[in-house]
């Protein structure tokens, strides 16, 4: 008795000390994962499961975000996850999505999984058309979305069609113009030819670095009302706070940098920007739900932290992360090179070896026909050899008759007539048949002799002036099989000398790598305007295509900016210094 009481004590403190478990979906840009979460985890245990998994470690970008009631909220760090106004319903989803974003994508974005996810998510919001892009850019940014995802272009490999089922444009800019799916795929296709060798981080890149300069790039939107009651929307990111007019989300009225910003006062719904410069009005709105003034308030702190943090000396840990890019970027490029050499080498080989089989087998065909005209060659010696066989039976034939000739005489003399007029004509037919005689055996032998046998010598002597540039060219041919088969045995060995490679990073091969970086600056400027040129010869071009009558307010908003020279650059001003902000 007393054991089955302590069993049933034992099981049930067991059962005490299990932890309580629920499952959460976590969707990323390109991605779903499934955890099981403790009850009693809080959303920094949560968070930070995700970021191991993904190998992220600039984790300061990333949030974790649910929607409560159509409005986006974020899963706060330090509250347990169960305790969030979430579904209770298993699993419960989150998204993992930047919160934040950077000022400069180039500068600040050291790891490729956090460039991957930015690309990604502004890749979405441009097509969704959360971020307005113009036309020609919408081009330009697909045409790099399409090296990231394909590689270089293989006019063998990206025919006509292959990007019928991408969705590289925004449906705004497709309903604009007049203008099918080929047409469109034709102008991507174009730009696209021109990012070869670039890698897909590479090509990632240069995305976000155009995306970056459009003027909803990064900014949060929210309705707001200023103390008159007039509706605004106030647009928070990672340069200050700006003051929009509802019908206008590209230029806003009035922008407070935070480097300009003394202090941000919150009190229930209404907030309170206090610019440093005493002479600037203070300038309070509020908004209608309790919910957005939260967010709006930690995309202020957060906002604000980045921004000081950026004029900082990086910590350690960024520090140890710029060195270990530097040296994956550096790895990767001497990788491709090295690569791109025995691409080279391969190339180089494979069209060295056509050559020489395109040359063997011209050979072998001259060598065809010439054993076809020394067989038509013996065969004519063989009609002549017939022929001059004939011909010598033709001459002993006459022979013959002139040996009757010379009998029939020989008759005429024995038979001589008795008068001398007789004997006259009886020798003059004797001499007359003499002459023929003699004649019948000139013709005989020359035709025997001179003609025959001067003939069959003659095809003989070029018949064997024709086997021996035969044999002069089959003796060529040796070198030619001996250089394919050295050919042959060199190919192989390219995995050999790939595998044998190994790389040595010194000192000198990250100065020069620096170099080489800063020589792409350079570079990347001098294209900016070759880039801005192509971009205007593509809108000049498009740009009779365009059905005027489908033009959005935003397409003649960023039109009107684009003619007073508005850009999102010099409408925010970037004052450099340092920066005293209060968050009450």
């Amino acid at each position: 008795m007393a054991g089955a009481i302590a069993s049933r004590m034992s099981f049930s403190s067991l059962k005490r000390k299990q932890p309580k478990t629920f499952t959460v979906r976590i969707i990323t840009m390109d991605a779903e994962m499934e955890f099981n979460c403790e009850v009693k985890w809080k959303g920094k245990d949560l968070f930070d499961l995700v970021c191991r998994t993904l190998g992220l470690r600039e984790t300061w970008f990333f949030g974790l975000q649910y929607m409560i009631k159509d409005t986006v909220a974020w899963l706060k760090m330090d509250k347990k996850v169960l305790d969030h106004d979430v579904p209770k319903e298993e699993p419960v989803t989150f998204h993992f999505s930047a919160k934040f974003y950077p000022e400069n994508a180039e500068e600040e974005l050291v790891q490729e999984i956090t460039q991957h996810l930015f690309f990604l998510q502004v890749k979405k919001q441009i097509l969704d058309e959360k971020i307005y892009c113009p036309p020609e850019a919408s081009v330009l940014l697909a045409s790099y979305a399409v090296q990231a995802k394909y590689g270089d272009y293989d006019p063998s490999v990206h025919k006509r069609g292959f990007l019928a089922q991408e969705e590289l444009l925004p449906k705004r800019v497709i309903n604009l113009y007049q203008m099918t799916p080929e047409m469109w795929e034709e102008r991507i296709t174009a730009w696209y030819a021109e990012h070869r060798g670039r890698a897909r981080d590479e090509a990632e890149m240069e995305y976000l670095k155009i995306a970056q300069d459009l003027e909803m790039y990064g900014v949060n939107y929210f309705a707001i009302r200023n103390k008159k009651g007039t509706e605004l929307l106030l647009g928070v990111d990672a340069l200050g706070l700006h003051i929009y007019d509802p019908e206008n989300r590209l230029t806003p009225k009035i922008s407070f940098p935070w480097n300009e910003i003394r202090n941000i006062s919150y009190s229930d719904k209404e907030f309170t920007i206090k610019p440093l410069d005493k002479k600037i009005d203070v300038f309070k709105f509020n908004s209608s739900k309790l919910r957005v003034n939260k967010l709006i308030l930690q995309l202020c702190i957060g906002n604000h932290d980045l921004f000081m943090r950026r004029r900082k000396a990086d910590s350690l840990e960024v520090q140890q992360m710029k060195a270990q890019a530097r040296e994956e970027k550096a790895r990767k490029q001497m990788e491709r090179q090295r690569l791109a050499r025995e691409k080279q080498m391969r190339e180089e080989a494979e069209r060295t070896r056509d050559e020489l089989e395109r040359r063997l087998l011209q050979l072998k065909e001259e060598a065809t026909m010439a054993n076809e005209a020394l067989m038509r060659s013996e065969e004519t010696a063989d009609l002549l050899a017939e022929k001059a066989q004939i011909t010598e039976e033709e001459a002993k034939l006459l022979a013959q008759k002139a040996a009757e000739a010379e009998q029939e005489m020989q008759r005429i003399k024995a038979t001589a007539i008795r008068t001398e007029e007789e004997k006259r004509l009886m020798e003059q037919k004797v001499l007359e048949a003499e002459m023929l005689a003699l004649k019948m055996a000139e013709e005989s032998e020359r035709r025997s002799e001179g003609n025959a046998l001067c003939l069959l010598l003659s095809f003989i002597r070029r018949a064997k002036q024709k086997l021996l540039e035969i044999t002069s060219k089959t003796s060529y041919t040796q070198p030619m099989n001996s250089s394919t088969m050295a050919l042959s045995a060199y190919l192989p060995n390219f995995n050999l000398i790939s595998e044998s490679l190994s790389f040595d990073f010194k000192d000198t091969d990250m100065k020069r790598l620096s170099m080489e970086i800063e020589k792409e600056k350079v570079e990347y400027m001098e294209k900016s305007k070759h880039l801005q040129e192509q971009l205007n010869e593509l809108k000049t071009e498009i740009e009779a295509l365009k059905l005027k009558e489908r033009e959005t307010a935003m397409d003649i908003l960023h039109n009107e900016n684009a003619d007073r020279g508005n850009s999102k650059n010099n409408t925010i001003k970037k004052v450099p210094g340092t920066c005293v902000f209060y968050l009450i």
